[in-house]
């Protein structure tokens, strides 16, 4: 009960506290996480008050069906307490699982630029979702975010270089459309 003390020193010195529930969609020691033992364990966080409750998929195995059943379920253990996802494109699903947190009332999604980053110990770990491809496809879906999707671009191009090598991220290579089509029609 450590942690509840902490957060209610927070709490009293005005620090926002936030919770993430990590490997919430699947555990890298335990495997599959019943959902009855994410909500037993949101349960637990819930009692410190935090001011947002987080679900990550710390190894990126989670699926778009499990992300909606999870989000919702825990939306009924807390109320209106806004829930961030954390997911990782590991397998692929990472923009997917993202669409599918919107679609079940999540405004919070981390990302990183390029895609850039992952857990050091999943296996084979390939990194966070993309920020610019979650930008493109939340904005290509009617979720406005306000964000110049142009100057993510820009900085992911620029974190390449630094790197000495390409990005996860596919919108730098592609290019945002309709913009991109423009191009190919002007060039032709």
């Amino acid at each position: 009960k450590a942690w509840l003390e902490i957060a209610k020193d927070a709490k009293a010195a005005g620090i926002r506290a936030n919770v993430m529930v990590s490997s919430a969609f699947g555990c890298p020691f335990e495997g599959e996480v019943p959902l009855v033992r994410v909500l037993e364990i949101v349960d637990q966080v819930m009692e410190a008050g935090p001011v947002e409750l987080g679900l990550a998929d710390s190894i990126g195995v989670g699926v778009p069906t499990q992300v909606e059943e999870m989000v919702l379920a825990v939306r009924e253990h807390i109320g209106n307490t806004p829930i961030r996802c954390h997911l990782h494109n590991t397998r692929n699903t990472g923009l997917a699982n993202a669409q599918a947190a919107v679609n079940a009332g999540v405004t919070s999604l981390d990302a990183s630029t390029g895609g850039i980053g992952g857990c050091p110990f999943a296996p084979a770990a390939t990194g966070n979702i993309p920020m610019e491809d979650l930008l493109y496809m939340l904005d290509r879906s009617g979720v406005q975010t306000g964000v110049d999707l142009e100057k993510v671009i820009d900085n992911s191009n620029w974190l390449a270089k630094q790197l000495g090598r390409d990005v996860p991220a596919m919108l730098p290579k592609a290019g945002i459309f309709p913009k991109v089509a423009e191009q190919y029609r002007e060039a032709s």
